[in-house]
């Protein structure tokens, strides 16, 4: 039985790959702007960079890349992509 570990967007390192899980309910506020920004559950995005401090995340998603302020990336709840999970989510029958 495989078990998915969630983390937030502010705490994954650039170059990594994640996978949008759900929004942190302190932060319900932003879940709209996130919505409208592409941000949905099961988008995948890459981390580009982090700002010095947290404050600024910008990640890549949809083909297009996104500066996330330090608020509107702590809202979101996401999980690490490996390649083992990227194939499994992308192979089909």
């Amino acid at each position: 039985m495989s078990t998915i570990t969630t983390t937030y967007l502010r705490d994954m390192p650039a170059g990594t790959t994640g996978r949008l899980v759900g929004y942190d309910k302190a932060f319900g506020g932003y879940r709209g702007k996130l919505v409208s920004l592409g941000l949905t559950p099961g988008t995948e995005f890459t981390v580009i960079r982090v700002g010095f401090g947290g404050d600024l995340v910008e990640i890549q998603v949809r083909g297009v890349n996104l500066s996330l302020p330090k608020q509107e990336a702590d809202a979101l709840v996401v999980e690490e992509v490996t390649a083992e999970k990227s194939f499994i989510y992308t192979q089909t029958s």
